[in-house]
């Protein structure tokens, strides 16, 4: 049995799937199991994190082939290649597996190429927006999930079958937590920390809109240290070395610290070091939530969010309505924290089925493995 890994999209999808193709390797000895990425930057990732957490783990990795237009645009700055493309290209290997494991629903596009591999979605977040019940999750044959708010939601839309999905996995924390824990302090001040984690889609994104308003607020507010680590998608662009000389003027502020996309802003080195969360729709609130902590959000498009289930992690601290409310809505989030803890512990549970300090990914590959053998997975 030959189970491949691959990685089509940016570094942060890599932690959501890799502790899992490590377990199959270690606890399934009987599956050879491949990793391939888009990038010497995506295999020298994985290579940093095998051998930070799972050297002794037998896994043939590989460069995907990539076409002439993307290795031009990489070459000016984008971090990945057209995934479409890159498939096509790499159509022959790919048809060499049996199964193929995924954190995103792009790789569907295999089916279209006549590959008949078993598909399974890891998935790469926990959030609530649309695209976590969308009806292309329902194409895989066997889809790793969280706890009882995705199970409930995708029961619900019909995109998961009894037998065909694993609950309760969410390989990130398995690595990335004890990776984050004990980093020296970002800022040795004293004051408290904010993260600002904007989502990348501008429909949805606080960034377009109110960004450079949050960043001069924090600029002047030096009450508060500012973590500013967007979606590593934001600004992955060949224009990335225009936004970051744009921006230079507020990671030169000593309470302001900007990345648009190193490992750091991947691997909860941020979420861990933040005393308050500030973002929009990116499901990263749910990691940060590992602990519960104050949380703001900014509603910068308006939205009528209250009764929305796409936006229920917004109840998980006070919303930004006006962005001249900001201030004042962050100072209220430090002090009505206690309000919301409660509340707070039970989205956390409820979304990844896991108490802190359990691990998943074996869990996870011991699914996997049945799965492969033909055996449905008992809920």
């Amino acid at each position: 049995m030959r189970v491949l890994f691959p990685y089509l999209a940016q570094i942060h999808q890599i932690p959501h799937s890799l502790p899992v193709a490590v377990q199959l390797a270690l606890r399934h000895p009987q599956i050879e199991v491949h990793v391939a990425g888009v990038s010497p930057r995506h295999l020298e990732t994985v290579r940093q994190m095998l051998g930070r957490h799972a050297p002794q783990a037998r896994i043939a990795l590989k460069r995907l082939d990539i076409g002439w237009e993307d290795r031009g645009l990489m070459a000016l700055g984008r971090s990945i290649a057209g995934k479409r493309r890159t498939m096509r290209l790499n159509r022959d290997y790919f048809a060499g597996f049996d199964a193929i494991v995924t954190p995103e629903s792009t790789s569907l596009y295999l089916r279209k190429l006549g590959i008949g591999a078993t598909m399974i979605r890891t998935g790469h977040g926990a959030g609530d927006r649309a695209i976590a019940v969308s009806e292309r999750v329902g194409e895989f044959d066997l889809v790793l999930i969280g706890g009882d708010k995705m199970e409930r939601r995708m029961l619900d839309v019909g995109i998961i079958r009894r037998g065909a999905y694993v609950k309760g996995v969410y390989a990130k924390f398995d690595w990335m937590l004890p990776s984050a824990a004990g980093r020296a302090p970002l800022f040795d001040n004293g004051r408290p920390t904010v993260l600002y984690n904007p989502h990348f889609r501008p429909q949805l994104s606080s960034w377009p809109k109110w960004g450079r308003a949050v960043l001069e607020h924090f600029a002047a507010d030096t009450r508060y240290n500012l973590i500013f680590a967007p979606h590593i998608r934001l600004f992955d662009s060949p224009m990335r070395k225009l936004h970051e000389h744009q921006l230079r003027r507020y990671a030169a502020l000593p309470n302001i610290h900007v990345d648009l996309g190193s490992e750091r802003s991947i691997d909860m080195s941020y979420t861990g070091a933040a005393d308050l969360y500030l973002g929009d729709v990116s499901s990263q609130v749910t990691e940060f939530l590992y602990h519960t902590r104050p949380c703001a959000f900014l509603n910068a498009h308006g939205v009528q969010w209250t009764d929305d289930p796409n936006y229920r992690f917004w109840h998980m601290g006070p919303v930004v309505e006006a962005c001249d409310e900001l201030g004042a809505t962050v100072d209220r989030a430090f002090a009505t924290h206690a309000d919301y803890v409660d509340r707070q512990r039970h989205y956390f549970t409820s979304s990844f089925g896991l108490t802190p300090g359990q691990t998943s990914s074996p869990h996870a590959a011991d699914g996997i493995a049945q799965f492969l053998d033909g055996q449905a997975i008992v809920v």
